[in-house]
């Protein structure tokens, strides 16, 4: 897709990683909406972009996502992409974590993006683009990380098969799986404690290659051995 001028949903774009890709799309000229949770945070981040749309969103309440798509649209005069870089992580043995954190972790991690793209699905033409950060332990599940590595792999999975739904369409989905990066999420955790952690990978450096990814239609972005991301044309 064309990102000059684009009409671009971010949702989480007050986050660090959501905040640092609206800010290279907005670069390479693309229209932004922005969404969040904080109204506060939301109304910093709309300072630098002047007349971009503000929309509130709940994790929890998927009519909100819903919600969300559609009035970006009506702000936009349409969507060209739709972005999910919001989360939520926890920590810990799965025999500890309890439910109502198994249940958090899908609600936020899994159940939110797929209202987004939903939602989404039929107002894009072809060319457009959803995109969503899964994550490494997507297709690597980490021991201390059970609940947290399955909420990303159901939306994977999911991602997989929305994907092959929309190519008839010329709809392209984009699955980002990036190994840690240096955004704090992990101190942010809603339950558990972190284990030690290597350096995180420049969050910068993924989100221009997420960026990169939207324009030539590809499908995967990784994390190679030595840090560097990775794009690749068709999703494995």
């Amino acid at each position: 897709m064309e990102l000059d001028g684009a009409r671009v949903l971010v949702a989480g774009a007050t986050g660090v990683l959501g905040g640092a890709l609206t800010a290279e799309l907005a670069a390479r000229g693309a229209r932004p909406a922005l969404a969040g949770r904080d109204p506060e945070r939301l109304a910093r981040a709309a300072r630098r972009y002047p007349g971009a749309p503000v929309l509130l969103f709940d994790a929890y309440d998927p009519a909100s996502c819903a919600r969300a798509v559609a009035e970006a649209a009506a702000g936009l005069g349409g969507l060209d992409a739709v972005v999910t870089a919001f989360g939520a992580v926890a920590f810990g043995p799965a025999a500890e974590a309890g439910d109502e954190v198994a249940e958090h972790l899908m609600a936020v991690n899994a159940l939110a993006p797929a209202a987004f793209f939903r939602a989404a699905l039929p107002l894009l033409a072809p060319g457009s683009v959803l995109a969503a950060l899964t994550g490494v332990v997507a297709q690597a599940p980490q021991a201390g990380m059970a609940d947290f590595s399955a909420s990303k792999a159901a939306l994977a999975a999911w991602l997989g098969a929305v994907r092959r739904e929309a190519r008839t369409a010329g709809v392209r989905v984009l699955d980002v799986r990036p190994g840690h990066l240096d955004t704090g999420f992990a101190d942010r955790a809603v339950a558990g404690t972190p284990p030690p952690l290597p350096a995180g990978g420049d969050p910068l450096r993924t989100v221009a290659a997420v960026a990169e990814a939207m324009a030539a239609d590809a499908e995967l972005v990784r994390t190679a051995p030595d840090g560097a991301p990775v794009v690749e044309r068709r999703a494995r």
